[in-house]
């Protein structure tokens, strides 16, 4: 059994759940959610945001390990900026509780939950939905992508057991 941590890095809004783990087809949701900061708030000020309450689900929940999505941008390179500030804060977070930490790109993400690597965010909601034996698709979306790299690495070889 294992504890997993699962994130979607932003700035505005990180993704995080928390699943355990039995084996690599019973996977059990304990929460999830999203930590939100505000445009009002200095950089310094959401970055310290995301430290804190990243801190207290780590404190709740004791992972043993944890997934991120890595960045992966074909858009603007503000957005990618301001993620990858947000994703810095998180990886030191981690890291300063010493947790592995391992790397998701999307697209291994959605082969994982979905067999297509071309899987849309609607598709992949309804497979985390059904998976997890869920009542209705996690909400908002940044906290069912968290679920899905958390799900992704405890079907990847060797995690889980």
């Amino acid at each position: 059994m294992q504890i997993i941590l699962g994130i979607d890095p932003g700035l505005s809004m990180t993704g995080w759940s928390i699943i355990q783990a039995q084996t690599r087809d019973q996977i059990l949701p304990l929460n999830y959610g999203c930590i939100k900061t505000y445009p009002a708030q200095t950089l310094i000020q959401r970055l310290h945001s995301i430290n804190i309450q990243l801190q207290e689900i780590i404190n709740t929940y004791h992972p043993q390990n944890a997934a991120i999505e890595e960045l992966f941008f074909a858009k603007q390179a503000k957005t990618v900026a301001a993620v990858g500030q947000a994703r810095g804060a998180i990886v030191l977070t981690i890291a300063l509780n010493k947790i592995p930490l391992f790397e998701y790109n999307p697209r291994t993400v959605k082969i994982s939950l979905t067999s297509n690597g071309s899987a849309d965010k609607s598709q992949m909601q309804k497979m985390v939905k059904m998976l997890l034996n869920l009542k209705e698709i996690p909400q908002p979306d940044d906290a069912a992508d968290a679920l899905a790299i958390a799900m992704c690495h405890a079907s990847s070889v060797g995690n889980v057991g």
